[in-house]
């Protein structure tokens, strides 16, 4: 397996750059790849387009930067319209699909949509959309397995929240091979 470059992007203050830290621990500890992780958000931070930068690999990573992503999460339309330029001509883009209208693909990329949000708040808490959206990318780009992520998220969000926050992950894993 070649590197693989991905950008996590939405509004600071939805979790971005959290999904990007259990990806990035699923795939380090639990999956025993190389994973580096860079992050960027705007001086306002909460409310602007951030994104954690994220490479997973087989082998050691030796640039820890993302320079052409492969794959694009985008939480917001802001972020989805700032960050597509930059990735490949073939990326796979997964967009939370009532947020963002996705426009100006090329003809070789995928999209993968899901209505994150309302999972989230039929859930009982829209705050948690970025851990369907982590199910969801789990699902649809099998770069780690489903234990390994699901492991991360409960190692990574607050305690006495892991419950709530499995059954999002699972959620939006399943919404993801339902789609597949």
């Amino acid at each position: 397996m070649s590197a693989t470059e991905i950008k996590f992007s939405g509004f600071g203050g939805q979790g971005v750059i959290l999904a990007g830290i259990i990806f990035g621990r699923a795939a380090s500890i639990y999956d025993n790849k190389f994973a580096t992780l860079t992050q960027s958000f705007g001086p306002e931070a909460r409310g602007s387009a951030c994104s954690a930068q994220l490479i997973v690999s087989e082998d050691q990573v030796l640039y820890p930067y993302v320079t052409r992503p492969q794959i694009l999460m985008a939480m917001s339309q802001e972020a989805f319209n700032k960050f597509l330029p930059e990735t490949t001509d073939d990326a796979t883009v997964i967009i939370e699909e009532e947020l963002v209208k996705a426009t100006g693909l090329k003809p070789g990329m995928k999209l993968y949509g899901i209505p994150a949000t309302r999972i989230a708040e039929e859930l009982g808490r829209k705050m948690i959309l970025n851990i369907v959206m982590v199910g969801f990318f789990t699902a649809v780009t099998g770069l780690v397995g489903y234990e390994s992520a699901r492991e991360a998220v409960k190692d990574s969000v607050p305690q006495g929240t892991e419950v709530m926050n499995l059954k999002a992950f699972d959620r939006g894993y399943q919404y993801g091979k339902e789609l597949k």
